[in-house]
């Protein structure tokens, strides 16, 4: 099974990025020798939040464009929400740095706007429109990263009229999204569009109902097998007072690494590394961790398909037909 590993640098106990957590990002210095340690230590992505600064999301764009250029393996997971900016200015300015970065860029879509509480349930009138918002959103991003000639467009949320974008990314609209949610609603257009679901934090049974609950929502655009799956997780020694979004995970490296196979039995192919940048942890988890967890599911791996001691893999019915 393959495993894959995000940082997600500045994160405060919601999950949310804290402004002025992840100030490396705004030295272009201090970036490049955090973006180099997070590469080395066998990272896959890193998350671009700055949702919780004072220039907001549209800051996002410029950081993750020099995240790009200062690294050359990394995913660039730039964070964003409906609303922000008009979809074909999103498209053009999405696009243009899908193609800067050589394909390597990811979009996550934050479910802005929704209280708490009703993150669970589609009681609350703002909760079913604004996920409408995102879902009409999504559907024109990928219009216009697709189509070859303009078009005009109605909606209850959104009106384009001559609609393009001309210079595309080689993958047309195959940029990876990123969702999360929990309410019906929100699984219907995350089952729609999302190519990785970011799972809350919960038990592996609870994480496995969701994942199926997800699946399930795919199912009807014929997309269940499409959506791969994340977990935050934080090896923090201390657990944060209030309720965390990520799978709280400390202690010795193997006891770490161990704790996390459970959630991957249960589906999940990718694990959101979240809190403060420590060059120190990033280069144990690097060391120990990381490899630790894809050493112990790989044996697993091989112990599931090779044969019981004693046995062979053709049996002696199979020799005698074959002679």
């Amino acid at each position: 099974m393959s495993i894959e590993f995000t940082f997600v640098p500045g994160t405060n106990s919601n999950g949310r990025s804290a402004a002025g957590a992840a100030p490396f990002f705004f030295d272009p210095h201090a970036s490049a020798v955090a973006l180099a340690r997070v590469e080395d230590a066998g990272f896959q992505s890193v998350v671009i939040d700055n949702s919780g600064g004072s220039a907001g999301l549209l800051t996002n764009f410029d950081l993750a464009a020099n995240a790009a250029a200062l690294t050359s393996s990394l995913q660039i997971v730039l964070t964003h929400w409906a609303g922000v900016v008009a979809p074909t200015v999103a498209a053009r300015q999405l696009a243009s740095l899908a193609a800067a970065s050589e394909g390597r860029l990811a979009l996550r879509i934050l479910p802005d706007g929704i209280a708490e509480d009703d993150l669970a349930t589609d009681s609350h009138p703002s909760h079913i429109a604004t996920w409408q918002r995102t879902d009409e959103y999504l559907t024109l991003l990928k219009r216009l990263w697709s189509n070859d000639k303009p078009f005009d467009h109605e909606g209850p949320f959104y009106s384009v009229r001559g609609g393009f974008v001309p210079n595309k990314d080689p993958r047309g609209f195959a940029i990876p999204i990123r969702m999360s949610g929990l309410s019906g609603t929100s699984l219907k257009v995350a089952g729609r569009h999302a190519d990785i679901f970011e799972l809350a934090s919960g038990a592996p049974e609870d994480v496995r109902v969701l994942i199926a609950r997800v699946r399930g929502a795919a199912a009807q655009y014929g997309r269940s097998g499409k959506i791969r799956f994340a977990m935050p997780v934080s090896f923090m020694r201390e657990r944060p007072l209030s309720r965390s979004d990520a799978v709280h995970v400390p202690g010795p490296p193997p006891r770490s690494a161990l704790s996390l196979i459970a959630y991957a039995d249960a589906g999940v192919s990718e694990f959101m590394v979240t809190g403060p940048y420590d060059p120190e942890k990033i280069e144990r988890f690097g060391q120990a961790i990381a490899p630790l967890l894809r050493n112990s599911l790989a044996r697993k791996e091989r112990r599931a398909i090779s044969p019981a001691p004693g046995q062979s893999g053709t049996s002696t019915m199979g020799r005698r037909l074959r002679a």
